[in-house]
C-alpha cells in the first residue's frame, strides 16, 4: 500500500520530497534519481535549491523519464532542454551524468535498449519523481501500456497532446509520439515518490491508489511497489476513500521509516 502524504500547497509538497532527496545525496553523493518533467514536480526542484546549496552534488547522475520524438534537442519545449534548465542547472549537477532518452530519428529503433542498459550499468534509480496524468498516464505510457514494459518509442492520444499544448504555440506543434521508460522500468526504481496537485487530478489519484489495477489505469502500477510515497494537496486528495486514515498514518508513523 502507498503511502499517502496530503499537505495544503504545492510548494508543502515540494519542500517534503526534497527533504527526502537531499538525504539521499548526504548519505549517498552516488545517487541516482529519476527526473519527471512538466509542472508537477517544479516545487521539488525549486525547494532543492536550498537544500543543495554549497553541498558537492557532481557525482549525483539522473534519468528522465521520457522524451519526445523528433524535436529538436535545442528546442525549449524539449525534455532534455527542460531538465537542463530546471534541474541540472540551477542544483549545480553534472551534465554528463544526467541523461535524457534519445528522441532522434536517427537510431531511434535501439533508443529504448539503449537507455534500459545505461539505468541498469549506474546500478538503478535509486527514487523516482513521478506526477500524473489526468488519464492516469505515467511517465508517457498511455492507458493500455503493459505492467512489464520497458523504454520504448509509444503514439501520445490526443488528451496527452491537449494537456501538454500549453507548453507549445498550437496542439498541431505538440510531437505525436515520444520515447517514454515504461512502467517495468519504472517498477525497478527503489523507492517511487508520485505528486499530484489541484482537482483535476483527484480522479486519476484515487485510481491509482485505491482503484483496480488495470494497464487502463497505468499509475495503478504503484500498487506492485513495495514502497511508493503519494504526495498530494487537498484538492488532488478530495476523493480519496481513506483520505482519513493516510493523515492518522503519518501522523502516527515511527520517526526511523523516513518518508
Amino acid at each position: 500500500m502507498a503511502e499517502v502524504v496530503i499537505v495544503s500547497t504545492p510548494a508543502d509538497a515540494g519542500s517534503v520530497v526534497a527533504d527526502e532527496i537531499a538525504r539521499l545525496i548526504f548519505t549517498n553523493p552516488d545517487t541516482v534519481l529519476g527526473l519527471a518533467t512538466g509542472s508537477t514536480p517544479v516545487p521539488v526542484y525549486e525547494a532543492l535549491r536550498s537544500r543543495l546549496a554549497g553541498v558537492d552534488v557532481s557525482r549525483v547522475r539522473g534519468f528522465a523519464l521520457d522524451e519526445y520524438v523528433g524535436i529538436e534537442p535545442g528546442h525549449p519545449e524539449s525534455y532534455r532542454a527542460v531538465i537542463h534548465r530546471e534541474v541540472v542547472e540551477p542544483l549545480g549537477f553534472n551534465p554528463d551524468l544526467v541523461r535524457v532518452p534519445d528522441g532522434s530519428l536517427a537510431g531511434i529503433e535501439h533508443a529504448g535498449a539503449d537507455y534500459e542498459a545505461a539505468i541498469a550499468a549506474a546500478g538503478g534509480v535509486d527514487l523516482q519523481i513521478l506526477g500524473i496524468g489526468t488519464d492516469g498516464h505515467i511517465g508517457f505510457n498511455e492507458p493500455g501500456s503493459s505492467f512489464a514494459s520497458l523504454t520504448r518509442v509509444k503514439t501520445l492520444t490526443e488528451q496527452t497532446r491537449s494537456d501538454n499544448a500549453r507548453f507549445f504555440d498550437t496542439i498541431d506543434d505538440v510531437p505525436r509520439h515520444c520515447i517514454t521508460q515504461g512502467l517495468g522500468t519504472i517498477l525497478r526504481a527503489r523507492h517511487l515518490v508520485l505528486l499530484a496537485f489541484g482537482a483535476g487530478k483527484a480522479e486519476a489519484v484515487a485510481a491509482a491508489i485505491e482503484g483496480p489495477l488495470t494497464a487502463w489505469l497505468p499509475a495503478s502500477a504503484i500498487q506492485l511497489h513495495p514502497h511508493v510515497t503519494v504526495v498530494v494537496d487537498e484538492a488532488a486528495a478530495s476523493t480519496l476513500k481513506g483520505a482519513d486514515y493516510y493523515r492518522y498514518a503519518l501522523a502516527n508513523k515511527p520517526e526511523w521509516q523516513g518518508l
